[in-house]
């Protein structure tokens, strides 16, 4: 062995872990700076949206956020937001109810069961289906879908007629609007846009298992399926939940997709199948006719849109945080 070279690796290593702390001590430094940069994004955003909106939000405080009437052409213009909170909240949990199961099941396939060569070609499936436009699946939703579920709503309501609440939820008096357009509609379409997030998110979550704990439960006797459940489940129910709450603000959020196929009807109503609104349909479908307080109204919307998506997002990320804190994932 060559004295010389081997203290010439030696330098080398004391060179690279010097850059490395730099790096290091460069990026901490940065990461500060670039949270204030988003903070100050995010309030010139908020404080600007507000101001634009706060003629209505000031005389209207208590009606804007706790009534459904919304009628900007009346002598008196009356401005409720409550149909549209309503209508974004019901359609993104039924969009979490079906997407949910789904991104589960191809996130387990990829991780535990697919052979390697089929992995990547699912990914990559999934994957698409997160670049196909909003608008595509608004159109394909409100041309095709919406037509074929009408017939089944009817079916449907006229089976679960006898079953106390989900009876009411699916009842015929909802009725769909005789198009198909409705929140239960909306729902199943942004479950489509919301099932990529979070497959993504479980995916990455459950690859974060430690083999040795899955190969302990194996050893000891149990099935594939109860070591999912009793090493996978738990070790990823902090990081799942935070993918969770990310695809019900990506849906809470979305526009163009939501406004093609609600039904632009605004109401509070326990029929899924009837047509209802969001906040973002209705800021979409009506904010190039609008002026003044009518104008200032649709950006409260987007105001209190806005808020609610931070909210959401925020809770997000603190249980995500957590997750990689207690897996010992952070900076992975």
């Amino acid at each position: 062995m060559n004295p010389h070279s081997s203290t010439v690796e030696e330098s080398d290593r004391g060179v690279l872990r010097r850059a490395t702390v730099e790096r290091v001590g460069l990026r901490g430094r940065r990461a500060p700076g670039d949270a204030l940069v988003v903070l100050v994004v995010l309030g010139l955003i908020a404080l600007s949206t507000t101001r634009e909106a706060w003629p209505v939000l000031r005389h209207h405080t208590g009606n804007f956020l706790f009534t459904q009437t919304w009628n900007p052409q009346a002598g008196r213009p009356l401005f409720g937001s409550l149909g549209f909170v309503y209508g974004t909240v019901i359609s993104s949990v039924v969009a979490v109810v079906f997407a949910v199961p789904v991104s589960v099941g191809i996130a387990l396939f990829v991780t535990e069961y697919a052979p390697r060569w089929l992995r990547r070609p699912v990914v990559f499936l999934v994957d698409l289906l997160a670049a196909v436009p909003s608008v595509v699946f608004g159109l394909w939703g409100v041309l095709t879908l919406a037509p074929i579920l009408q017939h089944w709503f009817d079916r449907a309501a006229g089976v679960a007629h006898p079953i106390p609440i989900i009876g009411s939820l699916l009842s015929a008096n909802g009725g769909g609007g005789g198009s198909g357009r409705s929140l239960f509609t909306c729902g199943l379409i942004l479950a489509l846009m919301i099932t990529p997030i979070i497959t993504v998110i479980t995916r990455e979550v459950f690859e974060t298992t430690p083999a040795g704990q899955k190969e302990a439960a194996l050893a000891l006797g149990c099935t594939r399926w109860e070591m999912i459940r009793s090493t996978v489940f738990p070790h990823s129910r902090h990081g799942f939940t935070g993918g969770v709450l990310l695809g019900l603000g990506r849906a809470m959020g979305e526009t163009i997709a939501a406004a093609l196929v609600i039904g632009s009807s605004v109401q509070v109503t326990r029929h899924l199948f009837s047509p209802g609104d969001s906040m973002a349909a209705v800021i979409a479908n009506q904010f190039g006719e609008s002026t003044g307080d009518f104008r200032a109204a649709l950006i409260g919307l987007g105001v209190v849109l806005f808020v609610l998506t931070i909210i959401v997002n925020l809770i997000a990320r603190a249980i995500v945080g957590n997750a990689a804190e207690a897996t010992g994932t952070i900076g992975r």
